[in-house]
């Protein structure tokens, strides 16, 4: 009896792996329960920066409850995907609200032709014959291909957009639109899948009926676009506390012009005396919004202070304006350092438990740009412990430790790390972290020490005789 007990429970040990595989396999597939009534897509290709908004409207006709709503993206988008946010929506026009849902990147197997998908929880389970609207907004960096990839400084930039005609999702699709909005009516050519219509600076993709799971009809749009490509390479901002009162923040910049290549010679009397066909794609200044109460704030790069800079400040905001030695063409870079500070009672709070937090903002100050590397470095007082960062998106984190003046064992920093970061990531952070007041004498004793040190030593000198005569 206790032998087939034995093998009883061996075999229920060996099967168990592959009952929780089967379970994570059959709780992360696509339910056939789920159609989409009505899609909209709306691709703004304005700026460099792409924005899509889909309305989706979902429906259940099965019979079992539904949690997740599945997106799909072909691969050649995901490298380049910066962001992606859903919300749904609740109540009906003016009462109309949006409820924010969470997105997590999932695999699915069969997954076709590399397709990668988004998972958006919700937070009611969707019952069968409910149907629900949801709202996503999903951002592209680097999507835009100039061409010709090199243009002289009097010609337009021209650039190639691509994409589906076809809403790729996992689901059927009743009836879908797409449209496009492009910054001029400049086209000079786009894919036709019948029925498209364009419209001034409008593309129209469809209405399209009927369309089975992962259908794709890829389409090129080839169009003018001479907004500035701003692209800051790397970008390194150092966020000091100190707990006398100040904040000092510092930004290193590495900017670049990601548009079509220039060629030929630049000149500058052209470009100043035709300034409205000359260097059209090309960008001279630069806005940067950063937080209200602003002093002390400078600009400069490697060569010593620039001063085509104007600070505008008031009590919700600051504005700086900057404008580089020269103008930026395609393929061109900058590299400067942006500094300021800012007080302290406005950015560093205390929590219940007694710890101290930073809530500062995330992301480049930069209007409309990318930043491809952003590293945040938040530099704790000595003798800080403890440190933790909440940041509402995925970051890469670790410490370090920095030595300024009159410093023992160091200070703290806190690394954030993020690629492909968007305007969208201008999202308040937090960095919590313990400190015992009886640092902040440190310094002051130490400095106090040295000078009664150096009294008594010159005191010493003067009543000591050294001389060798009685």
């Amino acid at each position: 009896m206790e032998a087939q007990l034995s093998v009883r429970a061996i075999l229920l040990l060996s099967l168990l792996p592959l009952l929780s595989l089967l379970a994570r396999s059959s709780s992360s597939s696509v339910s056939h329960d789920i159609q989409i009534v009505n899609a909209e897509r709306r691709i703004d290709l304005t700026s460099h920066i792409i924005k899509v908004f889909l309305t989706l409207k979902v429906e259940n006709i099965g019979s079992s409850p539904v949690s997740d709503i599945y997106l799909a993206f072909p691969p050649t988008q995901v490298d380049h995907l910066a962001l992606v946010k859903a919300a749904a929506t609740v109540g009906k026009r003016k009462k109309k609200s949006y409820l924010p849902l969470e997105v997590n990147p999932t695999e699915l197997p069969d997954a076709p032709n590399g397709t990668k998908y988004f998972s958006v929880s919700l937070v009611n389970p969707l019952s069968a014959g409910e149907t629900l609207t949801i709202e996503v907004l999903y951002i592209l960096t680097h999507s835009l291909e100039p061409f010709p990839v090199e243009i002289s400084q009097s010609e337009s930039q021209l650039v190639y957009y691509h994409d589906s005609a076809i809403i790729l999702s996992p689901y059927d699709i009743k009836k879908q639109t797409t449209f496009l909005k492009t910054p001029s009516t400049k086209l000079e050519s786009f894919t036709k899948v019948e029925p498209t219509n364009r419209a001034g600076t409008e593309l129209k993709y469809g209405p399209y009926e009927n369309q089975s799971p992962h259908s794709f009809s890829p389409i090129i749009v080839h169009f003018e676009n001479n907004n500035p490509f701003a692209v800051v390479e790397e970008l390194v901002r150092e966020v000091e506390i100190s707990h006398w009162g100040n904040l000092q923040i510092t930004e290193h910049y590495k900017l670049m012009h990601a548009g079509a290549r220039h060629k030929g010679v630049f000149s500058r009397v052209e470009y100043q005396s035709k300034p409205s066909f000359s260097g059209v794609s090309s960008f001279k200044n630069l806005l940067a919004r950063l937080p209200p109460g602003v002093h002390s704030a400078y600009y400069r790069d490697e060569i010593g202070n620039i001063s085509s800079s104007h600070l505008r400040t008031d009590p919700w905001k600051s504005e700086l304006e900057i404008e580089p030695r020269y103008p930026l063409f395609g393929g061109w870079k900058s590299t400067f350092i942006i500094g300021y500070g800012l007080p302290l009672q406005d950015f560093l709070f205390e929590s219940p438990d007694g710890r101290r937090y930073l809530n500062f903002s995330f992301g480049c100050p930069l209007v409309e740009t990318v930043a491809d590397k952003l590293t945040i470095k938040v530099v704790l007082p000595e003798g800080s412990k403890d440190p933790s960062a909440v940041v509402p998106f995925p970051v890469e984190q670790h410490l370090e430790t920095k030595y300024s003046y009159l410093d023992i064992v160091g200070r703290t920093v806190v690394v954030l790390e993020k690629r492909n970061v968007v305007p969208e990531h201008n999202s308040p952070f937090q960095v919590y972290y313990t400190f015992n007041q009886v640092f902040m004498l440190a310094e002051p004793l130490m400095l106090a020490s040295v000078f009664f040190f150096l009294f008594i030593t010159y005191v010493a000198y003067l009543h000591i005789d050294l001389s060798i005569r009685k």
